[in-house]
């Protein structure tokens, strides 16, 4: 399908006419559920680092070991989506999704049981539930891509993705202090019951919820053509292969996609921002305890401030975009300016090294944490970018660079830590990350538009 670019169209061409808003929202509806099963999702990452100080101490872990469990959940999780990716395009999302819900919600709820042993076999079997965690969630963004591809136009795909990927942040906001509060009540083996819990029963709510666009039951014919007039490929999300999504050759999609400059930029920008995301979801309440002498319960209730400003800058971030497409520039500006604006932001969080009132701390944190929502329009990008025969493929290969971020981010601040004995070094290589982001979409991305395959490679 032909990449929208801006409302005049080609040069030369006359402007496109927008159709109007249709009276149903079902796409809206469909939003919001993957917004809730995005929420569970970060909430259960980011259960070893709320428990992770008395993880910690209960298990006489040093530093680098930690960054090695933290890390955990990210090997798994890399390695699985290129096959997360071949089972959404094969299956679908609505059932691949389910099983991945389901299955990294079980994992989750059994790590509470580590507590039930010592040693190295307690070790071994928090790093191996960690690792089934990441392998069973890695469908859930390249399906988020996929589902938004499919239920929105271009001009508000931007929203919708910040939307979704905002998430992140909310989950912190949400359940930080609740899951705090649970480790300090009750001990950190709770916190994996009750996530592991809410999670099961989320999996048979998407189940029930959702459908693809044809399929849905209370979606109207001018919703429908509203959407597929504004670019959204309504028919990519069926059951497993269909006309409009017929099979790839999966190896030579692959080195056709890692040959495009525009794709490799991409990914490599994911890469960097993806460090932001893992320093926050590992290291950052240890930072808190540790650095900064707060209590967990307390770094539970901190860490949402930040949290708060990132869930608002992804939206800011997103509408910010779709509002620059609508005003007619190109969707290379539209997605490139917010993104680099966002990594500018996040450069900030070095400061927090020559700082030494923790409010300021805080406020200067949660100032580089809305950048990094602002600047956390990958997923638009790789919803606008990836060939429709390929989409659930595409969006694996992009997580798979990115997230391989939650393998080195975890280890190397370990390091650092344990050799400088403090997060200075830590935040300095976190803020760098946030910087070659920028010089990746500045200098290697190039023009932003959808990738066609070689037709040799449509099977």
């Amino acid at each position: 399908m032909e990449q929208v670019q801006a409302r005049t169209g080609a040069a030369g061409a006359p402007a496109r006419t927008k159709p109007a808003t249709p009276a149903s929202n079902a796409r809206w509806m469909i939003l919001a559920i993957l917004f809730m099963v995005t929420t569970i999702n970060y909430a259960d990452r980011a259960t070893i680092s709320i428990a992770g100080p008395e993880l910690k101490k209960a298990l006489g872990l040093s530093p680098v070991e930690m960054g090695y469990v933290f890390s955990a959940f990210a090997w798994s999780y890399v390695l699985a989506q290129l096959p997360g990716g071949w089972l959404l395009d094969r299956f679908g999302s609505k059932i691949t999704y389910f099983f991945s819900i389901f299955l990294w919600s079980v994992f989750t709820l059994c790590t509470g049981f580590v507590g039930f042993f010592t040693g190295a076999a307690a070790v071994a079997m928090l790093f191996a539930l960690r690792f089934a965690v990441g392998a069973a969630e890695a469908p859930s963004f390249p399906g988020n891509s996929r589902i938004t591809s499919a239920w929105f136009p271009t001009h508000e795909r931007g929203l919708a993705s910040a939307i979704f990927n905002s998430a992140q942040y909310f989950a912190t906001v949400l359940f930080a202090p609740i899951m705090g509060w649970l480790v300090h009540a009750h001990g950190w083996q709770s916190v994996f019951y009750v996530m592991g819990a809410i999670g099961i029963c989320m999996s048979f709510i998407w189940l029930k919820t959702i459908h693809s666009p044809k399929q849905h039951p209370t979606v109207s014919k001018e919703e429908l053509s509203y959407m597929q007039e504004g670019g959204a490929l309504i028919d990519i999300d069926g059951s497993g292969r269909t006309a409009a999504a017929p099979a790839v050759n999966t190896f030579a999609c692959i080195k056709e996609l890692l040959a495009n400059r525009m794709l490799l930029g991409v990914y490599i920008g994911q890469y960097c921002i993806t460090t932001l995301t893992y320093f926050f979801l590992t290291w950052f309440p240890v930072y808190l305890v540790q650095e900064r002498g707060m209590t967990i319960l307390k770094a539970g209730f901190v860490a949402s401030l930040p949290a708060i400003a990132g869930c608002l800058g992804g939206i800011f971030g997103g509408w910010l975009s779709d509002r620059l497409s609508k005003k007619g520039y190109s969707l290379s500006v539209a997605r490139k300016l917010p993104i680099v604006l966002g990594m500018l932001m996040s450069t900030s969080m070095i400061a927090c090294n020559y700082i030494a009132t923790d409010a300021l701390v805080v406020a200067v944190m949660s100032l580089a944490f809305f950048g990094k929502g602002v600047g956390a329009l990958g997923w638009a990008v790789v919803s606008d970018t990836s060939p429709k025969e390929a989409g659930g493929l595409s969006g694996g290969l992009f997580n798979t660079f990115g997230n391989t971020a939650g393998i080195t981010t975890p280890i190397v601040i370990g390091y650092i830590v344990q050799g400088t004995g403090s997060f200075a070094g830590a935040l300095v290589f976190v803020g760098a990350n946030a910087a070659l982001a920028i010089v990746s979409y500045l200098f290697i991305v190039g023009d932003i538009k959808r990738v066609s395959l070689t037709r040799s490679l449509i099977k």
